[in-house]
């Protein structure tokens, strides 16, 4: 299959950074992959895959513009840095 291009309206996965990592090593909020709507996508088409998105979380929405692509693979797992978007894995 050919290598998807963002385009506005598509689904895609946001990660979100979760909260720091307390001094007993635990975390409120753990990152998590969140359901996202590209809104703006970069004009010239050298582009890198930064796109703006609207985030739904269970708690409400956030808009992000300037969100970097990661779809590295490391060790055949899949690899999100918080911060970054992706395609949905097919299930």
């Amino acid at each position: 299959m050919p290598e998807q291009q963002p385009s506005v309206g598509r689904i895609v996965h946001y990660v979100s950074h979760g909260t720091p990592i307390r001094e007993d090593g635990t975390q409120e909020y753990a990152s998590e992959c969140r359901a996202a709507i590209i809104t703006e996508t970069a004009e010239h088409p050298d582009a890198d895959g930064t796109v703006g998105l609207a985030v739904m979380n269970p708690t409400g929405c956030f808009f992000n513009r300037g969100v970097p692509h990661a779809e590295d693979k490391a060790a055949g797992a899949p690899v999100h840095p918080g911060g970054t978007w992706h395609w949905p894995e097919r299930v």
